[in-house]
């Protein structure tokens, strides 16, 4: 620590400034499948909330800009997001943080560990298609972390479904209930505004020039209906839908909103900006503010006078003419400030935090200080690694977060043996970001490491920046194995089974057994013949050990 106890006088008046300060946070995540329209809402958001003067398109032509959130080279290519980002701005008296995640499903680990970070869930739904795989899945996590999710139905400029079938499909797929904040006023290229159903306001909406706010009108029901700039029937089939709502649904319970089991609905369009605002004054509204996280100690509550948090996120080369590392760090309780002095849980160090940085995209600056909700970035020399606690105070050591068991599997070649140093280098960085996960062979002479991911695109992703970002050029070599297993009683659980078949033994990045498969029918054709061998598919947390390096 960097200074001797304040007074008990002195604890007590920075605490009405601590509490201040995390009223005034909100932080969240936006999930959805790909192609939903995630990146554009993104931009769209810090259009409203003043963070920047034109949003770009997903997939920039000619001059227009890039996407502020989508900042490796690989995702401007593609048009899709592939990593994490914090996107954090000021908006009507609030600090919100945004924590922008990747759409795509083989980056969905990625997703995990970003929702560890995040308060509150934005659920964004294609209206003419409702539901997809990736966002259910997503949907999952949230509800195991209980984390409260908003729904906002985009692209309803668009031909689409009827609102009143999407939401049934939400409430009998996925058990939660509906509760739509607003509704919409007609759809496709008829598409008006929505009604606000709280205030029965009516906020018409008309098309700005491209990237800028949208032109909105708020009147009351009665002056929309005499204004000429909606038709009749398309107000007046919205007003009837409202009623069948005021009959049958629930009312709006900010406690079952906060337990993750009824989510507030938004209708609009991120495209042409309509919805983006009345969603935006809504949410922090309704949003949870930063909450007590579980830790080793129990649930620590943000107004705890000691700094502590956790790194969720690693990611190398941010700023490609650096070569830097940053660790993203998620701050749960008391106030954070830069060149204190804080205590590592896994190894027992202790760390001076000289540098830390506010985070946008790729855009960042020095930080003087930041409270729960925030997310800050701090250089990272090799120290940290996920699920890391960082602490001033009483020990705290918040709950790890877990890997989960990949599906792909291939060696990684390097064909140019001079190139091994920078070869070790990139493959030891991406590992530590959780790019993805680094297994290797029990054979000390075969070198070359196995990469483990969830998808295919993980693979490429690495290749792409191992050869752009360290100037290695690699080889991929496919291996037949589709399941992964860690042993839980580690090797010496392994050594009294004895001779195993149909499968193959690695070891992870800490030295922990690893059983490879070909299909789940190995696998249980394994638990047959030794079921006193415990398996997991989610790699155990470690704590005080330093991983294996190339």
């Amino acid at each position: 620590m960097t200074s001797a106890p304040s007074s008990t006088a002195g604890a007590g008046a920075e605490m009405p400034a601590l509490a201040e300060a995390v009223a005034r946070r909100r932080n969240f995540a936006i999930i959805s499948h790909p192609d939903a329209g995630k990146t554009t809402l993104t931009e769209k958001l810090l259009l409203y909330g003043g963070a920047i003067q034109q949003a770009g398109a997903v997939k920039a032509k000619g001059e227009q800009r890039k996407v502020t959130s989508d900042w490796m080279e690989l995702e401007k290519q593609r048009g899709i997001s592939i990593t994490s980002t914090v996107l954090q701005f000021d908006y009507a008296g609030s600090t919100i943080n945004l924590l922008d995640t990747p759409g795509h499903q083989d980056f969905s680990e990625d997703t995990y560990r970003t929702l560890a970070a995040a308060d509150n869930a934005v659920m964004l739904e294609d209206a003419a298609k409702g539901l997809e795989p990736q966002t259910r899945k997503l949907f999952e996590v949230c509800r195991m972390r209980r984390i409260p999710i908003f729904t906002f139905i985009n692209k309803m400029d668009r031909p689409g479904r009827e609102p009143l079938e999407l939401l049934d499909e939400i409430e009998q797929e996925l058990g939660l209930a509906c509760w739509p904040v607003n509704w919409p006023i007609g759809s496709g290229d008829r598409f008006r505004g929505v009604i606000d159903r709280r205030s029965r306001e009516v906020v018409l909406f008309q098309r700005a020039e491209r990237g800028r706010q949208s032109q909105e009108q708020i009147l009351s029901v009665e002056a929309a209906a005499d204004s000429g700039l909606v038709e009749p029937e398309l107000l007046e089939s919205a007003l009837e839908e409202l009623e069948l709502l005021e009959g049958a649904g629930a009312d709006l319970d900010l406690e079952q909103v906060h337990a993750g089991e009824l989510s507030p609905v938004f209708f609009g369009s991120a495209m042409t900006n309509f919805g983006v605002r009345p969603f935006l004054d809504a949410f922090l509204e309704l949003a949870q503010r930063p909450t007590a996280r579980s830790s080793s100690e129990g649930p620590v509550d943000p107004l705890r006078p000691g700094f502590s948090g956790f790194v969720f996120k690693l990611q190398a080369n941010m700023d490609p003419r650096h070569r830097d590392r940053v660790a993203f760090v998620r701050v749960c309780s008391g106030k954070f400030e830069k060149d204190m002095t804080v205590q590592h849980a896994r190894s027992g160090r202790s760390i001076r935090l000289s540098r830390p940085q506010k985070l946008f995209g790729q855009d960042r600056e020095v930080v003087e200080d930041a409270y729960p909700g925030d997310v800050i970035g701090l250089n990272n020399p090799g120290m940290f690694a996920i699920g890391d606690t960082l602490y001033v105070g009483p020990k705290v050591e918040y709950e790890g977060i877990p890997c989960f068991s990949p599906e792909i599997f291939a060696w990684l070649r390097n064909p140019n043996p001079s190139a091994f140093k920078s070869f070790r280098k990139g493959v030891n960085e991406l590992r530590e970001e959780g790019a993805v996960q680094v297994l290797y062979d029990t054979d000390p002479s075969k070198r070359d490491p196995i990469l483990a991911a969830v998808g295919q695109l993980q693979l490429e992703v690495v290749q792409y920046r191992l050869e752009n970002e360290y100037g290695v050029k690699t080889r991929l070599e496919p291996m037949e194995f589709s399941v992964a297993r860690w042993v839980s009683g580690g090797w010496p659980a392994l050594e009294r089974v004895g001779r195993i078949f149909n499968c193959r033994t690695v070891r992870d990045s800490w030295d922990r057994p690893v059983l490879l498969f070909r299909n789940d029918w190995n696998l249980n054709q394994l638990r047959e013949d030794h079921p006193e061998l415990e398996l997991s598919a989610v790699a155990p947390v470690v704590s005080g050990v330093e991983p294996i390096a190339l």
